[in-house]
């Protein structure tokens, strides 16, 4: 299996910047399709980004569309989330995942972004 480690997260205020990174270990991640999910307190885990196994693809809510920009260094075994003019309603704790193909199969353990006004 491949674990997945995000990080980048914290306490900002509205309108700044984060880029959160998800670091692969266990496999090499070029053949793999990634993703970026969060799950804001009470309410259900939604997606954010998504980008192909080359990075030729990317994808993206349309709540972020336009401010967040999801990359990948398959050098790195690592994947991006670029968030840019954050607002209260972006907090939420961060997942990244991983497919082959269909479902997500590997996920991170999710890293906090808390926006206050």
């Amino acid at each position: 299996q491949v674990q997945l480690v995000e990080s980048g997260g914290g306490l900002v205020q509205a309108g700044v910047s984060l880029r959160l990174s998800c670091a692969a270990s266990g496999r090499t991640l070029s053949t793999y399709g990634m993703g970026w999910f969060r799950q804001a307190p009470g309410k259900e885990r939604e997606f954010v980004a998504a980008i192909t196994s080359s990075g030729g693809r990317t994808s993206y809510a349309d709540s972020v569309k336009g401010r967040f920009t999801i990359s990948r260094d398959n050098a790195k075994n690592t994947v991006y989330l670029q968030m840019n003019s954050l607002k209260p309603e972006d907090t939420a704790v961060y997942y990244c995942a991983a497919r082959l193909e269909g479902a997500y199969n590997y996920w991170g353990q999710g890293t906090q972004v808390t926006v206050s006004s």
